[in-house]
């Protein structure tokens, strides 16, 4: 099937053969793993991984692609393609023959959609805090990357930034100009690497929560933390006994690491 045919789902397939082997390798070795690959399109990378996995999960929308996928690896039983919204993917189902026991994590790797990419991570997220993920290799639009990987106090720091950095460790690998693809797509794309290691214990705070929390806080960036707050419900006396030490009063929420975060949602929760 030719790459040059319009995209049913608009999907832009990954042709720059350097590109593909860089984001395989930042898998690392996956002889005894089971992968998750999202979005495989033409199989650019499924290709590469089909060798070196122990089992590997496609996961297409695409009926046409996948049909397609399924002939091209028709003599290669470790891998199973699978016609799926990732959306509605039970990760726990797929994956459970492959897991040795409920310590035993999977991968993810994939080009994740652009309009989706947020919804996409929030569900690997939750994976990751049911112990069913080890590490992702995503290539995501650069601006979300770069939110994703924002560190306290630069403007693109936000929820997303919050909310990923509390579930795993984020490495910033590189990036993709447009002609890495076909069609190529009217932005640059970025290669993170994720290791979930979800943070709520040691911080001593719930999951839902402090989830909730960050919404809150994050609510308008323009304004203040503790005006945001306001706005949330919290009382000016409930806010002024949490307040951290050593956190100006007319901080922004941008502008605050995890650790104090989480200091003043538990002061809040206890008060």
């Amino acid at each position: 099937m030719s790459q040059k045919r319009k995209p049913k789902f608009g999907q832009n397939f990954l042709v720059d053969d350097n590109a593909r082997h860089a984001i395989v390798d930042a898998l690392g070795d996956v002889s005894e793993r089971t992968v998750i690959e999202i979005g495989p399109g033409h199989g650019a990378i499924t290709s590469l991984l089909a060798g070196r996995v122990k089992r590997l999960v496609a996961l297409e929308l695409d009926r046409a692609l996948a049909a397609e996928l399924s002939f091209k690896f028709r003599e290669q039983p470790q891998v199973e393609i699978v016609v799926c919204d990732v959306l509605a993917a039970d990760f726990a189902a797929l994956v459970g023959a492959g897991r040795v026991s409920e310590r035993t994590t999977v991968d993810v790797i994939g080009n994740l959609p652009y309009y989706i990419t947020s919804d996409i991570l929030l569900k690997l997220f939750a994976a990751g805090r049911d112990g069913l993920l080890g590490r992702a290799v995503l290539m995501m639009q650069r601006e979300v990357a770069e939110r994703v990987s924002a560190a306290p106090g630069v403007r693109e720091y936000g929820l997303l930034s919050a909310t990923a950095q509390m579930n795993a460790t984020v490495d910033h690998l590189f990036t993709l100009s447009p002609v890495a693809f076909n069609p190529p797509p009217d932005v640059y794309s970025t290669v993170l690497r994720l290791h979930f290691a979800p943070r709520f214990a040691e911080l001593g705070v719930d999951a839902a929560g402090f989830d909730g929390f960050l919404k809150q806080v994050f609510a308008q960036k323009r304004k203040t933390l503790h005006n945001n707050l306001r706005a949330a419900g919290f009382g000016a006396e409930r806010l002024v006994k949490a307040w951290p030490e050593g956190v100006p009063a007319q901080v922004r929420a941008e502008e605050l690491g995890l650790e104090p975060m989480a200091e003043m949602y538990r002061g809040l929760v206890a008060g």
